[in-house]
């Protein structure tokens, strides 16, 4: 990896130019810098500051086809600690029916792994300072950006110029580049908010991982390295601020309520965080040399984990299109290669936005014949090994037309 805070008024002329140095960006980037193709990443953070962050109480689930990705990268292998998902509970409010998932159904690997997410960025800049063919700008902003039929022409904050095949915005739910690009967004907000944050507790888990439904939205209790789980709490738009501002004894007693005695006594450890629920994706994901993934193409509801596992899959295929072109002498960048991305994506896209949109709202309420439906509808799908199968492979990444890395194929 190189790092140039400030170009030279010499243009860096590169294949592929990814706004954006995220957990969607910079997996891109390697994939393209790792079969030689000379990328730039344009980063806003110092790694500086990213790479001595402390624990901030923030993680993200890596679904068992998500890590095959990063592991073919060269990027699990830094990961520090990980803790493997083994079995899934889904429980509704006080029903005595659940519905339990065992990894063992389909196999020995695990559903997926929780990861602290400062953890995930010492490992993607580990495996960046391995690169030659990368170029990590940062800190640095982007001005503007001109895409013709010949290329791209990115203009840096510092007066620098960058000069790419290929533009693909990572620069998250509120891209800029879309923006500017007209790409409209479709969908709309919840009127729920996430409050997140890690709990220590007094048992072990077991790597279990469980969904508990209340009126309010899901309630997640993720497992993670320790006796310790990632809390992602639906709560409705207007109690959420207020939950926010209570002190620690009433925030923990708050999260006790939801989260039950199972584990023993429960507590939360560092920062808490909130953000607004929405479902929402562009209605295009390329535009002439450019191309969106991961936040920048679609937002959906947390309900299953697997935003970031979205974006992912985003990364294992736009990477294989343009390395495969490279390979044979192509452009990265022409529209053919774009159309086919944009088609090979929007499936998965708006299925799992559909399906994490149906289960919110499905089990976002407690009118009883809803919820007797729910309940009938858990114990037949334990009662169908095939549908359960299904679901699994779902859960874990596995299904649709997959890309190779996605497969545990190369690159």
């Amino acid at each position: 990896m190189t790092e140039f805070p400030h170009l030279a008024s010499t243009p860096l002329g590169v294949g592929i130019a990814v706004i954006g140095g995220g957990l969607a960006g910079l997996p891109l980037a390697i994939a393209c810098a790792g079969a030689g193709i000379r990328t730039a990443v344009v980063d806003r953070e110092p790694p500086s500051a990213m790479l001595a962050e402390p624990f901030d109480g923030r993680s993200s689930a890596i679904a068992f086809g998500s890590q095959r990705v990063l592991a073919g990268l060269g990027i699990w292998q830094h990961v520090e600690a990980a803790q493997p998902i083994l079995d899934i509970r889904v429980v509704d409010q006080g029903s005595p029916l659940f519905l339990h998932y065992d990894h063992r159904e389909v196999g020995e690997a695990p559903f997926g792994w929780i990861v602290e997410n400062r953890l995930l960025r010492r490992a993607l800049f580990a495996r960046l300072a391995e690169l030659p063919d990368l170029v990590h700008l940062a800190p640095q902003s982007v001005e503007s950006v001109e895409r013709n039929a010949d290329g791209a022409v990115i203009r840096l904050g510092d007066g620098g110029t960058i000069r790419s095949r290929l533009v693909v915005a990572a620069d998250g739910r509120n891209s800029a580049l879309r923006k500017a690009a007209g790409i409209r967004t479709l969908g709309a907000g919840y009127a729920q908010h996430a409050i997140t944050c890690t709990v220590a507790h007094d048992k072990p888990h077991h790597g279990v991982a469980v969904e508990h439904f209340l009126p309010a939205g899901p309630f997640a209790i993720l497992p993670m390295t320790g006796d310790r789980s990632s809390i992602v709490w639906t709560e409705r738009a207007r109690l959420a601020p207020a939950m926010m501002r209570l002190d620690k004894p009433d925030f923990d007693r708050e999260l006790a309520r939801r989260f039950g005695n199972f584990l023993g006594t429960v507590e939360s450890v560092g920062p808490r965080w909130s953000y607004p629920l929405e479902i929402r994706y562009a209605e295009r994901m390329i535009d002439r040399r450019l191309a969106l993934v991961g936040d920048a193409a679609h937002v959906i509801h947390p309900i299953a984990g697997q935003g970031l596992n979205l974006g992912i899959r985003d990364v294992a295929a736009l990477a294989q299109l343009v390395v495969d072109a490279c390979r044979l002498g192509l452009d990265p960048g022409m529209p053919d290669l774009l159309a086919r991305y944009q088609r090979w994506r929007r499936v998965d896209t708006i299925a799992l936005s559909a399906v994490t949109d149906g289960l919110n709202r499905l089990f976002s309420n407690d009118l009883a014949p809803v919820r007797l439906v729910r309940d009938v509808g858990l114990a037949l799908v334990g009662k169908a090994p095939p549908l359960k199968r299904l679901f699994i492979r779902h859960a874990m990444g596995m299904v649709g037309t997959l890309p190779r890395l996605v497969r545990g194929e190369a690159l």
